[in-house]
Parts: C-alpha cells; structure tokens; sequence
C-alpha cells in the first residue's frame, strides 16, 4: 500500500453549487483542497430557473483574504500565484446530473466536494436523476458535506480541524485506498495529531488484516461491531466524536456511485460527519494500492 499521496497527486477540484448556504460549507473544503495541493479548482453551477447569476458564485480570492493567504485587495493574478486555477463555469439550463456528468466526461476531476440534504442526505438539487442507472466507468474521490454539519475546515480563517477519522473496513471493496487517502489526508493538510478509527462490523475472523503506516501523532485503533452495518458506522461515528469518515465503495459509477450508494446515502441521512467515498478502480485508488 502506498501510503500519504492521495492528496498530493490531486490535480482538479470540482465544486458543483446550488449558491445555498450548505454549499457555501463545501466551497470551502473544495478550496482548501486546490489550496493544499496547488491544483485546479472548477465551481460548476447548472441554472435551474432564471435568477442565476455570476455575483451569485462564492468569492474565491475575498476568501483567501479573509484566511490570511493573500493580503487584503489583492489583485485577480494573486490567487494564481498561489497555485490555484480557478475557474467558474454556468451550464445550460437543464438537468443538473447531466450537466455534471457531461464535465466529468470531457474533464475527468480527482475529487468532487457537494453538500448534502440536512433533511435525508440526499443533493435535492440534483434532481431525481441521482437514482436512475447511469453508465460510467470513470471514479472519483466524493467528499460529500451534510447540510448542518460546519465541517473540518473553518470558515473564519481556512483553519483544519482533524483528529478523529473513521474507516469502516470489510474484505470487500478493498479498503487499504480509504486508509491511504485517509493518511494522505492527515499529512497534506497538516493535521498533527488524532487517531484514525478502523471499524469492522463483525467478528476477529472476518476482520481484514492490515499493514498500518505509522503516522506521527497519530494512532490506529481498531473496533469490532455486531449487528446492522449502518447503524455499527453512525454509532461508531457519534461515539468517537469522528470529524470524518472515510469510505471504500466499489467505483462502478464515480461520483453518482457516492450520491445514491444505499450505504453513503444513508450514513449522510444521520449527518453526524463528513464523507469521503474513494471509488476503488479509480484513478487515485490505483495510484494509492
């Protein structure tokens, strides 16, 4: 297993937005992500009426100054000297999935960051799309922010709060992709110390055995469950106080694999943390095995 790069090898961060306030949250975890790792950073926004407009995308270097990365009333180049390339795209008017998958098609991206329902985990404006079988052998890395939860990332000043990560684990799919992004995760965004959380909802037998990455200031500890895997993960996820779980899932359909997967969409239902969903077959997987 190669451990620590999956968020170093990030290339493209792409945020799609209704302009509500929960995807205001997301915003600013998809920025530190293109922050972070120097990359490209698209906000996709797909009108669903006529009000839309450009002012309405959130302020990409009025954030960056009030998180103390560029100095007040800096100039539009500023942001690139940071190494992030930002791009703000309007899509024809129409259904959002669609707008969304045809990018993806012509663009591949390394990580999606949206924001959830508060009400059922689900991305309402996304439409009913979400749970029709689409075709995609593309994956990408998910992060998927539940409508009232503040996240891991401060809106004031760009700060990280990571010290409790959870990693549901089986034999299928496999999970040493979701450790490594997990590590990666710790490492590039500075998180100093914490403990990752490795939960297996069964017994001793079942549980994979893993070759753990040291980490300073971090620790693994392992927690074996019984009972209803859902619940063994939400109850984990309270009870350890996780600022975010991360999750293997089998990548058949990239990112509408993470929005309509019954097991993430019912984690977000409970909207105790974030979720990280690492499609295993994607890109960034197979760099990370």
């Amino acid at each position: 297993m190669t451990t620590g790069p999956a968020f170093t090898i990030i290339q493209s961060v792409l945020h799609p937005t209704d302009f509500s306030e929960s995807s205001q949250v997301a915003f600013y975890h998809a920025l530190k992500a293109a922050m972070l790792s120097k990359s490209k950073l698209t906000l996709l926004h797909v009108p669903t009426n006529e009000t839309s407009e450009w002012s309405q995308f959130p302020g990409v270097r009025e954030t960056l100054e009030r998180w103390g990365a560029l100095p007040k009333g800096s100039p539009k180049a500023a942001v690139g000297k940071l190494g992030i390339e930002a791009c703000k795209v309007m899509a024809h008017k129409g259904e959002p999935v669609d707008a969304i998958v045809s990018y993806l098609e012509h663009k591949p991206t390394d990580l999606i960051v949206l924001s959830t329902s508060k009400r059922d985990g689900r991305i309402p404006w996304l439409g009913k799309s979400v749970a029709e079988p689409v075709t995609r052998k593309a994956g990408e890395m998910t992060l998927l922010i539940p409508g009232d939860v503040k996240g891991f990332v401060s809106r004031t000043d760009g700060s990280v709060s990571l010290k409790q990560i959870l990693i549901p684990i089986a034999r299928t799919p496999r999970p040493e992709p979701a450790l490594s992004a997990a590590v990666g995760l710790v490492q590039k965004w500075n998180c100093p110390e914490g403990t990752f959380v490795l939960l297996h909802v069964g017994n001793s037998n079942t549980m994979p055995a893993l070759r753990l990455p040291e980490v300073p200031g971090w620790t693994w500890k392992k927690e074996l469950r019984t009972g209803e895997v859902i619940e063994g993960i939400i109850n984990s996820a309270k009870e350890n106080k996780a600022d975010l779980i991360v999750l293997a899932t089998d990548g058949r359909n990239g990112f509408l694999d993470a929005l309509r997967g019954s097991h993430s969409e019912r984690i977000l239902r409970y909207g105790v943390a974030p979720l990280l969903t690492i499609p295993v077959g994607s890109r960034v997987s197979r760099f990370l095995s």
